[in-house]
């Protein structure tokens, strides 16, 4: 995994508390819904909402873009690397 992948997974799993997933069973291809870090909908707004203030940028709800935004660690990693301004 890049560094960033690192970095966001990290988060996801420390801010949400998931004891279920670990950093060595995740890479860039693991999807944030279902399998995966088995997130939800409310999961993905907290993720957002912290991205936000942690990467200097705003992650939308009506974003055309976000099922594939949000699709996996390396999409979501991709756009924060694109778009972070801290």
């Amino acid at each position: 995994m890049t560094e960033l992948e690192t970095e966001l997974a990290t988060l996801i799993i420390g801010e949400l508390n998931l004891q279920d997933v670990t950093l060595a069973q995740v890479d860039a291809a693991t999807p944030l819904y279902g399998e995966g870090f088995g997130l939800d909908s409310i999961d993905i707004l907290e993720i957002a909402l912290i991205i936000s203030k942690k990467y200097g940028f705003e992650l939308r709800s009506d974003n055309p873009d976000n099922k594939v935004i949000f699709s996996s660690l390396g999409q979501l990693a991709g756009h924060v690397g694109a778009h972070r301004t801290t």
